[in-house]
């Protein structure tokens, strides 16, 4: 399983809009994408404009399917003026 995890930090006068448009990607990720199994959206409870997304794939190229996606690119455009920072980490989840 591939593993992303994205720590986005928004411009305060864009969360809002940030998160309910974050919200639809991960609708659209998981219902558009069959190798696209988790898409989390989680906040900081003390930091409005931080976001963390946990998203696992089937692997690295159902990862690069999402990235080159129409709804993505569309969320992307959308979304890159409103964030701040973003983190973005690739890792491999290990079988117990």
């Amino acid at each position: 399983m591939f593993v992303i995890t994205v720590k986005f930090v928004i411009h305060e006068k864009d969360t809002e809009k940030f998160k309910v448009r974050i919200l639809q990607q991960a609708r659209d990720s998981l219902e558009l994408e069959k190798d696209c199994h988790e898409f989390d959206v989680c906040h900081d409870p003390n930091n409005k404009n931080i976001i963390f997304l946990y998203e696992t794939y089937t692997n690295k190229k159902a990862f690069d399917v999402h990235l080159n996606s129409k709804h993505y690119l569309a969320f992307n455009e959308e979304v890159t003026p409103w964030v701040k920072e973003k983190i973005v980490t690739q890792l491999e989840k290990q079988a117990l």
